[in-house]
This record gives C-alpha cells, structure tokens and sequence, in this order.
C-alpha cells in the first residue's frame, strides 16, 4: 500500500464519513473500521445503470479516484415481509426503489408516460417511517412495513 501524505481521504461506510491515510483501503479494513460483521457483506457504491460491486476481504480499493467512495453492508441473511396493498411480500434488501414497490403490487412496472404510479408507505424504519415514493427514489425497509401501490392510465 502506498501513503498519501499529501492528505487524507474521505469515504463513507454505511452513511457514516471516515478518513483513511493512504491510497488504498482493504475489504477487511473496511470492515474493521465499520465493525462489519464477518456474515455481512461489503458492497462499493456504483452509480447507474452499473451494478454495486462485492468487495471481499482482500480486495483493495483506490480512495484516490475524483470521487468520494461510498460502500455499504449487507446481512446476507436479511429476510423481511413487507404488507404491498394489503398482501405479505417476502423482501430480502434493506432498500426497496419505488419501480421494485410497483413490481411487488403488480407483478410488473409499465415506464409508460401514460401511467402513473402512487405509491405510499407508512410503519418504516426511522431513516424513513412514513411518506410517498416517485421514480428512482429508494427507502429503507423494515419488518411488516405497509405500502399502498395505486396505478392510473392517464389515457
């Protein structure tokens, strides 16, 4: 690993800011700074449409790139049900975007001009207890968190 003296840089570990001393970072080490759990997994932020990339133990990754690095951790046996229009929905993330709420009440997502969605949610986790979702935002879920999913043909 290499040292940065000239300054340290900043990264983000499950929304909460930390600074590292030199250019790379290891899976392990993010995980010792985050205190991860060992059955936990470790994923970097990646903007769409690209995927979050795993990050195992021994991977080493550039902190110096142009862009502060985001990474987050997830229970690989995290399993809730949450209540879509009245129906129990398994859900095994700890977010749920607003077209994956649509496809939970539906079946599928019509990006369709013509039809628009509603979507509600209420009983959430405290980052997010109640509100309205729109396309492209995400929340946090929590066991038996309620979504009410209306659809309209504005045809």
């Amino acid at each position: 690993m290499k040292e940065n003296n000239k300054s340290v840089l900043n990264l983000t570990i499950n929304g909460k800011n930390y600074e590292w001393k030199q250019e790379y970072i290891t899976g392990a080490e993010i995980r010792k700074l985050d205190n991860i759990p060992l059955e936990d997994e470790i994923f970097l932020a990646i903007k769409k449409p690209w995927e979050d990339e795993p990050i195992h133990d021994e991977k080493q990754i550039n902190l110096a790139r142009p862009e502060i690095e985001h990474f987050y951790s997830k229970d690989k046996n995290f399993k809730v049900t949450l209540i879509v229009n009245g129906r129990p929905k398994p859900w095994t993330e700890k977010i749920i975007t607003f077209e994956e709420v649509v496809v939970l009440a539906f079946g599928n997502y019509d990006p369709n001009p013509e039809k628009v969605y509603t979507v509600v949610y209420d009983k959430g986790p405290h980052e997010n207890s109640e509100g309205s979702m729109v396309r492209g935002s995400k929340v946090y879920v929590k066991d038996k968190m309620i979504f009410n999913v209306t659809a309209t043909d504005k045809s």
